[in-house]
């Protein structure tokens, strides 16, 4: 294939595949090789979740070689290459870079002890401003801590803690570098100036992770290294190719959405669902919850997530509706897209059928649960798979209201994403549960789409990120809010659903304290 545009070329290692794409300055992928993963993680124990870096990394060779196999001119022609990824996921490196174990994934569920007690100082500080609960959780979540109480021999070898990208840099390049948009998670890590906390620091010793087990970082759009002639070899990535600093999984899918501003939303409805806007300025969506770096320079993304998201609907069909999965698998289609097909015939609001998410509790309710309410003797499978979608939609827009009271920005519209974006009833539905315009864009690879364009910004293709959306971007697909239904749901969402988690507060943490025994 031949093309007189300038392209180039991402690596997207998402939660259930890697995808290699080249895309051009028009926005258009070119070619994409896509490896779905066997198995995604393993678990040794119920609720564990590991996998080993250079399975990841054996997948994206594997998909950059086809490339070469397929189309040698485009791999060739390239101007430069980037690296997005899930994340909250470290690889855990020994003196020499080796891997010590398997990386815990974000979707891991298992909690530290905390035998690594904060000092009365820090007690005392978290106490004051009402965040006891939500660090105790941060701590508990974090596989550091885990590591320490569990595998003191293991831990004892970890020389660096790292993003999964500092990984896979390290392979491609040589260099020991990372992008500081691609830090998000439970790393100490000072987003407003994109440094490393000291060891002391109230906020980054939370972790667990001293400094010197941390990567350098380098600003988005800088060169992280150039592809080794042993790489070149071994993907078909053409030698000495610049290999570029971009931003996380989320983050590009922000900009690949064109969502630029804080009256642009951007959801991801994946495994986990967020809800983004970008500011220029740095804020904190929800009180000890960070705005992001943005995968290019001088802006920031405020970010609230349902960590168990889109997976719920898995979790429905398994448990729920085992005859969807034999349907999909005899029409080729995804359990969801035949689930899908039963949301029109049952009225919004589930008729009276309201889920509260919590599957995964959140960093704003560490102690949550997931709760449904309403049920009724008319009520089936297809309105509590509804009210989950409902749900989730409903707990995004409560996230969105935190990052509004911060904001002072009413939204224009929402751009949906992910794999609930293949959907144009859950597109409707998230319409008219924000009462905006919900859009689309024209490729569903809105996170290697958004890479693309951080490296376009960063080659000097386009000045600033508005001039690459003017250019790689097109809205294909626009949802009205339907004017009934947004009433409805704005009933539900302000009689409801913002009053179940005040009313159950108190039976969440009972909960907490009965199933920790």
């Amino acid at each position: 294939m031949k093309t007189t545009k300038k392209t180039v070329l991402v690596l997207d290692c998402g939660t259930q595949s890697v995808r290699a794409s080249i895309i051009d300055s028009d926005g258009n992928i070119l070619k994409i090789i896509k490896s779905k993963y066997g198995e995604p993680y393993f678990s040794i124990n119920p609720g564990w979740c590991e996998q080993y870096p250079d399975y990841y990394l054996d997948k994206i060779f594997e998909c950059t070689k086809k490339l070469r196999s397929e189309e040698p001119e485009l791999m060739d022609n390239v101007s430069a290459m980037t690296i997005t990824c899930f994340r909250d996921s470290a690889a855990l490196l020994d003196e020499n870079f080796n891997v010590v174990r398997p990386t815990i994934l974000w979707l891991d569920q298992r909690k530290a002890r905390l035998d690594e007690k904060l000092s009365f100082i820090q007690k005392a500080a978290f106490f004051i401003v009402g965040m006891s609960d939500t660090i105790k959780y941060n701590r508990q979540r974090t596989a550091a801590h885990w590591i320490k109480e569990n595998e003191p021999e293991n831990w004892k070898k970890i020389k660096y803690y790292v993003p999964l990208t500092t990984y896979f840099n390290l392979k491609l390049t040589g260099e020991f570098k990372e992008s500081s948009s691609n830090c998000t998670g439970h790393y100490p890590l000072n987003y407003r100036k994109g440094k490393w906390y000291g060891n002391r620091a109230l906020k980054g010793s939370i972790f667990g992770i001293k400094k010197s087990q941390l990567p350098p970082l380098i600003k988005p759009g800088r060169v992280l290294g150039f592809i080794t002639p042993e790489i070149a070899e071994a993907t078909g990535i053409k030698c000495g190719l610049p290999l570029m600093a971009s931003g996380s999984d989320k983050s590009c899918e922000s900009l690949g959405n064109g969502c630029l501003d804080l009256d642009e939303l951007s959801i991801s409805y994946g495994t986990a669902c967020t809800i983004e806007v970008t500011s220029k300025k740095y804020h904190e969506p929800e009180t000890f919850l960070p705005g992001y770096i943005a995968c290019y320079q001088g802006a920031y993304n405020l970010d609230v997530q349902v960590y168990r998201g889109y997976w719920m609907l898995t979790w429905f069909a398994k448990e729920f509706a085992p005859e969807a999965i034999d349907e999909a698998a005899i029409e080729h289609m995804s359990v969801e897209e035949i689930m899908n097909k039963k949301l029109l015939e049952i009225k919004p609001g589930s008729e009276g059928l309201i889920t509260q998410p919590y599957w995964g509790p959140g960093l704003k309710r560490p102690l949550a649960k997931g709760s449904v309410i309403g049920f009724n003797d008319y009520h089936t499978k297809y309105h509590l798979y509804r009210s989950i979608i409902e749900g989730i939609a409903f707990e995004l827009r409560n996230g969105y209201d935190s990052i509004r009271k911060r904001t002072k920005k009413k939204p224009s519209y929402v751009v949906i994403s992910g794999g609930g974006a293949a959907s144009d009833a859950i597109c409707q539905i998230t319409a008219d549960i924000f009462g905006v315009e919900a859009r689309k864009v024209q490729t569903t690879e809105t996170s290697s789409l958004g890479a693309a364009m951080s490296l376009f910004i960063a080659i000097g293709e386009y000045k600033t990120p508005r001039e690459a959306k003017e250019h790689m971007i097109r809205y294909v697909k626009k949802y009205t809010p339907i004017k009934e239904n947004v009433e409805e749901y704005n009933k539900l969402y302000k009689n409801v659903y913002k009053k179940i988690y005040p009313r159950l507060s108190k039976v969440y943490r009972y909960l907490s304290n009965y199933t920790a025994k």
